[in-house]
């Protein structure tokens, strides 16, 4: 199962990151996150962790796997049946503005069941995550 949103940002993508990688700070811009956080001090890195609490979900343990300095990040996080991957990419364009793409992809014996279950608030989440992310970024 794959959610994705995405959104243009009339910010640069250097701004955009730094919001994005501040994970501790979530909840001030999106609803869909009450509390986030991270596991280690410093700046978000591969083995990084954070722990996000979510309206309706239990919270989770999220781990970075992969991570492009200013452009993306992943980091994955797994209960019983079902490990969930999420994205985020920042690309820059050309006149200055950026566009965020946001993705889940759940794999797993029990994928299936919770996306059937869980799929349209994923993709609310998602949305309000990218929706959330653009107007901080355009309002500072």
């Amino acid at each position: 199962m794959r959610f994705e949103a995405g959104t243009e940002v009339a910010a640069e993508a250097g701004r955009v990151w730094a919001v994005l990688v501040d994970v501790e700070r979530w909840p001030e811009w999106t609803p869909s996150v009450r509390r986030a956080l991270r596991g280690e001090a410093g700046p978000l890195a591969v083995g990084a962790t954070a722990r996000l609490a979510q309206p309706k979900l239990r919270p989770a343990v999220w781990r970075v796997t992969e991570l492009v300095e200013g452009r993306s990040f992943s980091w994955v996080s797994g209960s019983p049946g079902v490990r969930t991957l999420g994205e985020h990419r920042v690309l820059p364009l050309p006149d200055g503005r950026s566009r965020v793409e946001l993705a889940i992809t759940q794999s797993g014996p029990l994928a299936g069941l919770v996306g059937w279950l869980y799929g349209d608030l994923m993709r609310r989440y998602l949305r309000m995550e990218a929706d959330g992310l653009r107007r901080r970024c355009e309002r500072d």
